[in-house]
Formats: C-alpha cells, structure tokens, sequence
C-alpha cells in the first residue's frame, strides 16, 4: 500500500483571520495563503462586526483586514482587536489607497497597509515581517500620503480632522439640521456648529457638501 504523503507544515503555523466581504475574494485568498506552509487560514469572515468575536474563539496570530467592511469598517475593526485581542497583529488590505487611510489605520493599531492586487507572496511575506515586529506599507501608498500636501482649495498643507470633528461632518452630509445632530452625537448645538466650523475650515471647503466630499477623497471620512 502506498503512504500517504507527509503534512510538511511546521509543528506551529501562523494562524490567520481573514476578513473579506467578497466570498470569491475571500476564497481565493484563503486558498493562496492555506498553500504557504507556514500559515493557516484558521477563520474567514464577511463583515467587521464578526471579527472580534471570531478572533476571541480562534486566537489568530494575524488578522488581514479589508478596509471596506459591512457591519464595521476594517478601521474600525483594528481598534476593536487593539483592545480586546492586543496581541493579534492586524494587517489592512484595500484596493484604492486614499490619502489619509494609512494615518488612520496605523491610528487604529494596524502594522500593516497593503493593496490586495499584490502577489500572494509578497502578502505572505508581510505576514511573516509582522509577526517579527515590522510594520510593512505598500510603498506606492506611503508615498501618496506623504505627498498629499496641500489641500485643492486653500494650497496649504492639509491638517486632519479630529474624531470628533468628523463624527459631525459625517452627520452633517446630508443636510441634517445642527439641533439633529446635536441629539445624535450628544453634543450641544453650539459645540456642533464649532465642529462643523473647524472641518469646513481644514478642508477648505465653502460650505458642508463640499467639505465632506473633500474630507471622504482625503479619507478622513
């Protein structure tokens, strides 16, 4: 009788979560990444409210998060596995890298920044550079956001929101009133209309719909 050919994987792979909103994405890069041998896709998710409670039951090593989620964004999925899962590295995958996004992932407690049209070798590669301490950024998009520079309107150099400033102009995009908003954010109106002054002011913008079309293309939003 033939023997079964030997699992040559080393006695402790790299546990992974991946976190994917497309299932044929996802598959394929779960399948790519299984074929390393010294990762294991140990859970697959399809939504950013799915992956601190997976990553509490699996206890991945590693989580790649993409940065358009359902439910929550990859962003806002890296803070939560900051502190419920700290020792879990995370890496962002994103298909257009706008400018702000890698300020706000590093914000968020991610190591890693990368397009997810890249070789899977190379997304290994990142894996196992992450797990030795280093922080890996596809150098096409550091070199976007450090050439950012001045915003369109005013021509000086763009200074980023703060959170809260962004929660207000984020509610403001459609129009909403300042009394609105105030009782969605439990914010006074005055300190509403202060926020909204402030993010006006950094975009450059003339008025709120043009802020916040600046602030989403500087991926401050």
């Amino acid at each position: 009788m033939d023997e079964m050919p030997r699992d040559h994987r080393p006695a402790r792979c790299t546990r992974v979560l991946l976190a994917e909103d497309q299932g044929m994405v996802r598959g394929a890069l779960a399948l790519l990444l299984g074929m390393e041998a010294d990762l294991e896709v140990v859970a697959q998710v399809g939504a950013g409210d799915e992956v601190v409670r997976t990553a509490l039951t699996t206890r991945p090593d590693v989580a790649l998060l993409d940065i358009e989620l359902p439910g929550r964004s990859g962003l806002e999925a890296a803070a939560d596995l900051r502190a419920e899962c700290p020792e879990c590295r995370v890496v962002i995958l994103t298909t257009f890298g706008r400018p702000g996004d890698l300020r706000r992932a590093m914000e968020a407690g991610a190591v890693g920044f990368l397009v997810k049209d890249g070789p899977v070798g190379e997304l290994a590669e990142a894996i196992r550079a992450v797990l030795r301490g280093e922080t890996v950024v596809d150098p096409a998009l550091a070199a976007a956001e450090l050439g950012a520079g001045p915003g369109p309107f005013t021509g000086r150099e763009a200074e980023p929101l703060t959170g809260r400033e962004a929660d207000v102009l984020a509610a403001a995009g459609d129009g909403v009133a300042v009394a609105d908003i105030a009782s969605a954010l439990r914010l006074s109106e005055a300190a509403v209309r202060e926020h909204l002054s402030a993010a006006i002011g950094k975009t450059g913008a003339r008025g709120r719909t043009e802020a916040v079309r600046e602030a989403r293309h500087r991926g401050w939003l």
